[in-house]
């Protein structure tokens, strides 16, 4: 009998070994994922938080993207190269120039910038600042109210315009759109001009009359739409269009009649306000800018009070922002779109009382008005409906009107590009996409860009 050592192989005990040492590798790929995997239990640390951007970093994000700033700063960059072109183009001498630009290229850009730089210089010397008058002060060839007549000037064009743009801003809040605020400085430039000639009172109460009177005439031209607009459902634009016609010829009829005319003459031209009922001048005799200005101010506080600080002014944006949703909420709508329209007839017609009791003029004509009220409905988009913006675009506006005479006067430049320049901006500004398409700005991320229009328009 043949003896078989263990060691030998056996079938019988080979697989036995081969499985045991399969479970045996399982095991430890178990144990050492096990081993591997980590401890639930013990909280994990938090990694480090982002650090917060600093202001800088913010302002640089920022400056390149479809804000209210930066829209409305390339406007009015957008504006001025637009400007620049029109006057290249109007002008013979200069486009002559480019006939031969291939053979002498450097005529036509030397002529260009000359015209054009000469034109904006002399807008600014003539709205803020002229480097000349303030070096003549110095010298003593010229005092200082040189140096200011800039800035007198523009203050006395932007005053009527911040309570006109104040006026259609108002209105535009509460959900109408006030295209009536022309007729409604008419009518309280005729009330303000007949207190100023008509009542024999002291100083400072004739002063005061005066101007009352002014914003009682705009709030009776501005309450009739508004009852209208309430109570009959007529659309505002239409009535306030009419009105307008009817303000401006009622102005030319009641100039020439008896007791309004001026006795010397026979042109149509009223009496001259008294002294008495004038604005007074706040820089002396030399200087045009009045005391119009800083009522300008405070009506400006006002409505940026009314509108953001008392529960009329929530009632009106209330309505302004859903009408039907305000009614719900127990707001009388009839009594707000009264109360707008009458507010905003004030405004306007305190505007027009500045231009007969200010400096522009003291007497009643055709033209006295000029176009105040159209134009405040262009400082009310540029300043976004909101009263301080508001402000700012009149500035802006008297700023273009003041340093316009000096760049007809002096550089030949037509009075007619600086309305030009208004509307080119006024357009930039009212289309956000085509300034963020044309400077491929990225989107706000603080504030979204909108225009706030009435919603019936």
């Amino acid at each position: 009998m043949t003896n078989t050592s263990p060691q030998s192989g056996s079938p019988d005990k080979e697989p036995a070994s081969e499985a045991q040492a399969a479970q045996n590798a399982l095991g430890n790929t178990e144990r050492a994922e096990v081993a591997t995997e980590p401890d639930r239990s013990v909280p994990k640390p938090d990694p480090d938080p982002e650090p917060k951007p600093s202001l800088g970093r913010l302002f640089l994000d920022n400056l390149w993207a479809a804000n209210t700033f930066t829209v409305t700063l390339l406007s009015l960059v957008l504006a001025i190269v637009v400007g620049a072109v029109l006057m290249i183009i109007s002008d013979p001498q200069v486009l002559s120039t480019y006939s031969y630009i291939t053979s002498r290229p450097s005529d036509a850009i030397n002529s260009s910038w000359t015209l054009v730089s000469e034109a904006y210089a002399n807008l600014f010397k003539g709205s803020v600042f002229d480097p000349e008058a303030f070096t003549g002060w110095l010298d003593g060839a010229n005092g200082w109210q040189a140096v200011l007549a800039p800035i007198s000037e523009t203050l006395t064009y932007a005053a009527p315009l911040v309570f006109t743009g104040l006026s259609v801003a108002l209105a535009f809040r509460g959900g109408l759109f006030n295209i009536g605020a022309q007729g409604q400085a008419t009518i309280g430039v005729i009330m303000a001009a007949l207190a100023g000639f008509l009542l024999p009172l002291p100083p400072g109460l004739h002063l005061l009359v005066a101007v009352l009177a002014g914003a009682l005439g705009g709030a009776i031209w501005g309450f009739i739409p508004g009852i209208l607009k309430a109570r009959a459902g007529a659309h505002e634009v239409i009535n306030t269009i009419m009105l307008n016609y009817v303000a401006t010829y009622f102005l030319t009829w009641l100039i020439v009649q008896n007791g309004v005319q001026d006795p010397t003459r026979t042109d149509a031209i009223s009496r001259s306000v008294d002294s008495s009922a004038q604005l007074p001048r706040l820089l002396g005799d030399n200087l045009r800018v009045h005391a119009g200005i800083l009522l300008a101010v405070v009506a400006t506080w006002a409505v940026a009070w009314l509108l953001n600080r008392s529960t009329l002014g929530f009632e009106l944006r209330a309505v302004g922002a859903n009408p039907d949703a305000a009614r719900t909420a127990g707001i009388s709508v009839t009594r707000t779109y009264i109360l707008i329209m009458v507010f905003a007839g004030i405004l306007a017609g305190l505007g027009g009382s500045n231009m007969v009791l200010g400096s522009t003029a003291s007497a009643l004509t055709p033209l006295v008005v000029a176009q105040i009220g159209f134009d405040g409905i262009l400082v009310a988009l540029l300043g976004r409906v909101k009263p301080w913006g508001v402000l700012l675009a009149a500035l802006l506006f008297g700023a273009l009107q003041a340093g316009g005479n000096r760049m007809q006067s002096y550089s030949g430049i037509s009075l007619e590009l600086v309305t030009v320049l208004q509307a080119l901006i006024v357009i930039f500004i009212a289309a956000p996409a085509l300034v963020k398409a044309i400077f491929q700005l990225r989107a706000a991320r603080a504030a979204r860009l909108q225009t706030s229009l009435a919603k019936g328009w």
